[in-house]
């Protein structure tokens, strides 16, 4: 560093760069702008240089012959236009040098005494025309451990002078304020109101009260060159006697530390901001995943009690054919329907005709009703996704603004919009028909497979008449082979009860093999569609919480470094 420090000065050293450091790898955790991760390791960097004082102000200003004053040397062009292209670092050097360090950087080394304890900054116009050396100028800001704010006497703290005064307030850099070309104005009067005019501006708009120095470096190097009666003109003494005797060893030293304290301090805060608006931005990302995921547990619940009441309905329709069939054998199934007793191919027609009627086409009815509800559900769920991030969107798109374009935003944004476009082409695509005739297709299937019946290329409503006449066949037989062997009046009645008893079975059976078959085909159904909806919210999701847990750790790491800084720059004053 070049410097002579105590024992506590240089322990303060140790815990500052410790702070500092942990303060970077925090930063690059947060993925902190690199232009911000920049400024603090170029003002941690700083720590290793000598005392670093940075001219800034509009061109045509005077910063180089403000510059050229404190030198006592014409080193430094000058002019009405914008001479400084470049920053420039001066540094003191047996002979003039010049060497470029960066795009836009250059060192010179100059046989300047003054360089000998500090080097000096020369930066390009904030105002120029070139918007690249406005950039230069605002990114080695943060490098400075005193800045002189240099504004002409001719027009004094312009718009673009305070809004580039504020950033500096914003990096906790030390300010000076050097009201130059005093020479221009005609009475001490003149000046020293322009003087109480920039004092007032500089605490109206910024709320700082730095010290104001009016002076004409012009006068001041012709001083210094040869014409000392113009000394007490130039007014040069007084800023001369705050730069190199106020700023004395300790108090440079003292600014030297404070430097990356503020940067790091400037930045801690700006983060926790930025992560602070993420995360809220975020509760409400999980807020609409959690209302979501309600929305598909309600469908989920609200479809199983909906297809219970379905159920019902066909059973009740398995229990009107047990009951008409009851009906049947309690008029059939007697000593007086004999001759029609023995005839098994009469029986069979008459009980399809009196019992089973149209149930198998009513049992169809309902399962391509229920084929048509859950197709229609599905489609109402994405309907209901498509709105409510649809509504996200638009409550964040105009809340957040410019905010958007932040790397943060933009993802977000981003995965909001696929998940909506995915939306909308379901909706667009979603084809009911197909639909339909897959899930008809997957539950006849089911029902085939539970009945143990070779599906082929039978329709549903075949397949159920096939269950049925099976029930047909079944009792008829049980009636014709019962009178062939006797016509005992005892033999009639056990008959009915055991045809009774047989029908019954046979339609529990069917009952049962129907619902198991359906039950299991709505299940999958319903998970499938479920796991549609959750594969396309899965991006989005991973992001949500991925971020929220990423920020949280931010934040927390963040506050705990910004307090052990604010904690240093406490000790500052009574430490070094």
């Amino acid at each position: 560093m070049g410097w002579l420090m105590n024992e506590t000065q240089e322990e303060f050293l140790r815990q500052e760069r410790r702070a500092l450091a942990r303060l970077q790898e925090v930063l690059e955790n947060i993925k902190a702008d690199a232009e911000d991760r920049r400024a603090l390791a170029d003002s941690i960097e700083q720590l290793n240089d000598f005392f670093l004082l940075v001219v800034v102000g509009e061109f045509n200003a005077g910063k180089s012959a403000l510059i050229n004053a404190l030198l006592g040397q014409s080193l430094l062009p000058e002019g009405v236009t914008p001479t400084t292209a470049q920053v420039q670092i001066l540094r003191y050097g047996p002979e003039y040098e010049t060497q470029v360090l960066a795009p836009g950087l250059v060192e010179i080394t100059l046989p300047a005494e003054r360089l000998r304890e500090m080097s000096i900054v020369d930066t390009p116009g904030t105002n120029a025309i070139i918007r690249e050396h406005e950039v230069l100028t605002a990114r080695f800001v943060p490098r400075a451990d005193l800045v002189l704010f240099v504004t002409s006497a001719d027009r004094p703290f312009s718009e673009s002078e305070r809004a580039f005064m504020e950033a500096i307030r914003g990096w906790g850099k030390a300010l000076v304020l050097v009201v130059n070309k005093v020479d221009l104005l005609e009475r001490a009067e003149d000046v020293d109101e322009v003087v109480r005019f920039v004092r007032e501006q500089a605490k109206a708009h910024l709320g700082l009260e730095p010290p104001v120095f009016p002076v004409s470096a012009k006068l001041a190097l012709r001083a210094k060159q040869g014409e000392p009666a113009l000394l007490p003109a130039s007014r040069f003494a007084a800023l001369e006697e705050y730069i190199h005797r106020t700023l004395d060893q300790r108090e440079r030293l003292r600014l030297k530390f404070r430097n990356p304290l503020g940067v790091g301090l400037r930045l801690a805060r700006k983060y926790r901001e930025t992560l602070e608006t993420q995360r809220v931005a975020l509760e409400e990302d999980m807020a609409l995943l959690e209302r979501l995921e309600g929305l598909l547990t309600v469908y989920q619940d609200d479809m199983r009690k909906q297809f219970e009441l379905r159920m019902a309905e066909m059973e009740k329709i398995l229990l009107d054919m047990e009951a008409r069939a009851q009906q049947y054998f309690d008029e059939t199934i007697r000593i007086g329907r004999l001759p029609d007793l023995v005839r098994k191919k009469y029986l069979e027609e008459e009980f399809q005709a009196r019992v089973i009627q149209d149930m198998p086409q009513q049992l169809e009815q309902r399962v391509e009703s229920l084929i048509d509800w859950l197709v229609n559900a599905e489609l109402r769920q994405w309907e209901t996704l498509l709105e409510q991030v649809a509504q996200q969107q638009a409550r964040h798109q105009e809340r957040m603004g410019s905010a958007l374009q932040t790397p943060f935003f933009a993802r977000r944004e981003q995965l909001l919009t696929e998940l909506r476009e995915r939306a909308r082409r379901v909706l667009a695509t979603y084809d009911t028909q197909a639909e339909a005739r897959r899930l008809a297709e997957g539950t006849r299937a089911a029902v085939a497979a539970a009945a143990g019946i070779g599906v082929g290329a039978v329709g549903l409503g075949a397949l159920v008449v096939a269950l049925a006449s099976t029930v047909a066949m079944d009792v008829t037989g049980i009636l014709a082979a019962g009178v062939m062997f006797t016509l005992g009046l005892l033999i009639i009645p056990a008959r009915r009860r055991q045809a009774s008893a047989e029908m019954h079975r046979r339609v529990q059976d069917l009952r049962q093999t129907l619902s198991q078959a359906l039950r299991r085909q709505f299940e999958h159904e319903i998970q499938r569609s479920v796991e549609h909806f959750r594969e396309a919210l899965a991006p989005y999701t991973r992001f949500v919480r991925a971020e929220y847990d990423r920020i949280t750790r931010g934040l927390q790491d963040l506050e705990a470094v910004q307090q052990e800084l604010e904690t240093l720059n406490a000790r500052l004053e009574t430490t070094v």
